[in-house]
């Protein structure tokens, strides 16, 4: 068929119009925005605390354990014979004052209230922790001479001795010289400590002497008669109460304090015997180098004190200088021409850490008055200076 003959398309009828809708009316004149849905956020990775609290859970397990197994071996040993077992606090050696020797001084201090009292977080105490000092310096072929920094007014009769019978045994079973330093006060129980050691160095300055006993309390029955308290004591013998506080001074009776003087001039002549010996076996080695006690030396150790200088011409010490003086002299005496100096210092123990945590004691309220006393206890013998007391 030709183009030419196709018949024209029909017109198409006009689509039908849709109306418009109008705004609604009010507020929402314009259409209100399109609402698009916000993703879901990711959950949150879980952070590291709980590794943390296993970690802390896991140290306090083993911890447990591993204080659990020490009372262990504690009990063990303490059943076990001595010999088998060392007991006592752990050193650690410390350097004052190095040099290129292979000898060593080891400086031990005695400082404070001479006591057999615990030190603080620890279960040892001052005489202790001496003899452990002293036991490693017997033992180190390296140590030479001990010299003994005294800074002390004195103290327990016993832990004095105690110190002085180390001291001497050191001496004897090893050779090995022990030279003290005084510092400014080695009174009563502080010159009790020297008085064994072969040399005594003291500073011009040094408060020393004081030898002799003390033994004091305290009377409060005037004070319990006006506060309307009447003791009631029941006793198995007369003498049971005769220190006790709370009886009248009258009632003490002339035999009482007879027992008692007995009993202080009993130590003060162990105190003298003690400082005798000490000085006279000093001279027997030393020789014209040191000094030899005074004929008249008994006259001054009646509880005063004295100076440096003094002691040294009475020949209670036989060297006056400071603690440099006692060390050159310690090497002196062994033949050295410089020796390391050296400490031996307590080492504190995790035990020692959870112990004080662990300690339960009733709170004190404590009154500052600017100084701090002795802790001394009523009915002990003391060989202190009377300053230290109250």
């Amino acid at each position: 068929m030709d183009e030419a003959n196709i018949p024209p398309a029909p017109p198409q009828p006009p689509l039908p119009s849709i109306p418009a809708v109008p705004p609604p009316p009010g507020p929402f004149a314009t259409p209100p925005p399109r609402i698009v849905p916000t993703p879901a956020t990711p959950p949150k990775k879980s952070g590291r605390g709980w590794m943390f609290l296993a970690i802390a859970l896991f140290l306090l397990l083993l911890v447990s354990v591993v204080m659990n197994f020490g009372q262990l071996v504690s009990s063990v040993t303490s059943l076990a014979p001595p010999s088998r077992f060392a007991a006592g606090p752990r050193m650690e050696e410390v350097v004052l004052k190095d040099s290129r020797s292979a000898n060593k001084v080891v400086v031990v201090p005695v400082e404070g209230v001479i006591t057999s009292q615990q030190i603080d977080g620890t279960a040892f105490n001052q005489v202790d922790v001496i003899k452990a000092q002293l036991q490693r310096a017997k033992k180190d072929d390296h140590v030479s001479a001990v010299v003994m920094r005294v800074d002390s007014p004195g103290g327990e009769v016993l832990a004095s001795d105690e110190i002085a019978d180390a001291l001497r045994d050191f001496q004897d079973d090893t050779g090995k010289p022990v030279v003290v330093s005084m510092g400014n006060l080695a009174a009563s129980g502080g010159y009790y400590v020297s008085a064994p050691c072969r040399w005594i160095v003291a500073n011009e300055m040094t408060i020393t002497g004081s030898i002799g006993v003390i033994m004091s309390g305290l009377n409060y029955r005037g004070l319990m008669d006006k506060v309307g308290l009447q003791p009631k004591v029941y006793k198995s013998g007369k003498f049971k109460d005769m220190l006790s506080g709370s009886r009248k001074p009258e009632e003490v009776s002339p035999e009482e304090e007879k027992m008692v003087q007995s009993l202080i001039d009993e130590v003060y002549g162990k105190f003298r015997k003690v400082v005798s010996e000490g000085r006279e076996a000093a001279h027997d080695v030393n020789g014209s180098d040191g000094r030899k006690l005074a004929s008249d030396w008994t006259n001054y150790v009646d509880g005063r004190v004295l100076s440096g200088t003094q002691a040294f011409e009475l020949g209670f010490v036989d060297e006056l200088g400071d603690f440099d003086a006692a060390v050159k002299r310690a090497n002196k005496l062994c033949g050295n021409n410089s020796a390391k100096v050296v400490e031996y210092r307590q080492v504190v123990e995790l035990a020692d850490i959870f112990r004080m945590f662990g300690k339960s004691e009733p709170t004190k309220v404590k009154v500052d008055l600017g100084i701090q006393g002795p802790k001394l206890k009523a009915g002990i013998p003391y060989f202190l200076h009377a300053d230290y007391i109250y």
